[in-house]
């Protein structure tokens, strides 16, 4: 089909979605299902794609829910009676969307719905119904020290599931457990749901509470927080005004999809107008405490285990990143390991020699191999 005859048949199909009627009681039913199968199976996604049955990802594997494929208006009609209405707005005006859903007795849930190649997608993920003990991430030792800091711009980087805004919620967790603080959460939608503890915990969720981050992330400013944790920063606004409350003595926590360290800085400035860019880096070298990056990789014995890395800010990065001289990131992790840093090779040497990972597994994984094999020798000639 040629390309002005798709567009004009997704504008047909927006506009029957537009004048719709409101969804019947019962119109979620046949989503309540595959749910209900996915929370059973202990699932982390609901996937729905045309030409394709639902499937469920358990344990990082793709399994068929049922036989018969989807198609597009099938997709459409399980998934959009369960959006939120500010959802369904966002969707109907600009074809992707995300949201919150819950089902009494079986959890809640965080839709995306989309288009793909010209047709309705959706990935739906199963959220806890408990926040996670950081202890129980199986992170490397060491991560627990960012719930510990002061004040700062703390960067969770990694790809999509790879678990940062589990590792997110379980920081929260440890501080709400351990200190009275005042913590406001953004996010897009809410995952975790927090109980105060000793910390009161404010937890906007964007579409709901707020009509964007910038806007929530501005409104929290006032709220006089004493850590602000932003779910996503999507935009250069959003950024900018995190980086400014870091500066000015809080403790903001948030997540970026990046691959490592040097990566997660660069996505900060890169995202600004040339002209913009040196300045933000001067901004982020004062402003930034630690970051870190983490991916999910396959356990010998079933299951997923996290290996990350760990930067702890100090003189020379911010150096670094004021020059922006990103390439010597990797060093300075070597340099700072006294105050808590490591690199991602450490934590596979360690996820080898504990036996949980395969050193091929390891091998595929790592940023600098030639450091890893290096590493890998020396373990295993100290063994």
């Amino acid at each position: 089909m040629d390309e002005p005859r798709q567009l004009s048949r997704i504008a047909r199909e927006l506009e029957e979605l537009r004048d719709a009627p409101e969804f019947d009681e019962g119109a979620t039913e046949r989503l309540d299902r595959w749910l209900g199968l996915l929370v059973q199976q202990g699932g982390s996604d609901l996937l729905l794609v045309e030409g394709a049955p639902p499937c469920l990802r358990v344990e990082g594997g793709v399994r068929k829910v049922e036989p018969g494929a989807l198609n597009g208006p099938e997709i459409e009609a399980a998934v959009l009676p369960a959006l939120t209405p500010h959802a369904l707005r966002v969707y109907r005006d600009q074809l992707i969307a995300d949201s919150s859903y819950r089902i009494a007795g079986k959890g809640r849930f965080r839709i995306n719905l989309h288009r793909e190649r010209g047709r309705a997608a959706a990935a739906i993920r199963a959220l806890p119904s408990r926040v996670p003990a950081l202890r129980d991430l199986n992170l490397p030792t060491g991560v627990e020290a960012l719930g510990h800091l002061p004040r700062g711009l703390v960067l969770i980087g990694g790809p999509a599931g790879s678990g940062k805004s589990t590792t997110l919620a379980a920081l929260v967790g440890e501080i709400n457990k351990r200190e009275a603080r005042h913590i406001v959460t953004i996010e897009d939608p809410i995952e975790y749901e927090h109980r105060h503890i000793r910390s009161v915990i404010e937890q906007v969720e964007i579409g709901t509470d707020a009509a964007d981050f910038p806007s929530a992330l501005r409104a929290a400013l006032r709220q006089a927080p004493d850590v602000i944790v932003v779910g996503e920063m999507r935009d250069p606004e959003t950024m900018r005004i995190a980086v400014a409350a870091a500066e000015t003595g809080h403790l903001v926590l948030s997540t970026l999809h990046t691959v490592d360290v040097a990566s997660t800085v660069s996505r900060i400035s890169d995202s600004f107008p040339v002209e913009r860019q040196n300045s933000i880096r001067q901004e982020l070298a004062m402003a930034l405490a630690a970051v870190l990056t983490q991916i999910l990789l396959p356990k010998k014995s079933g299951g997923r285990i996290p290996a990350a890395e760990l930067l702890m800010v100090g003189y020379g990065a911010r150096h670094h990143i004021r020059r922006n001289a990103l390439q010597h990131l990797h060093q300075e992790i070597t340099i700072t390991k006294k105050k808590g840093s490591f690199s991602l090779e450490e934590s596979l040497v360690q996820l080898v020699k504990d036996g949980h990972i395969l050193k091929e597994e390891a091998l595929q994984c790592a940023i600098h191999p030639d450091d890893l094999d290096i590493l890998l020798k020396s373990s295993a000639a100290g063994a």
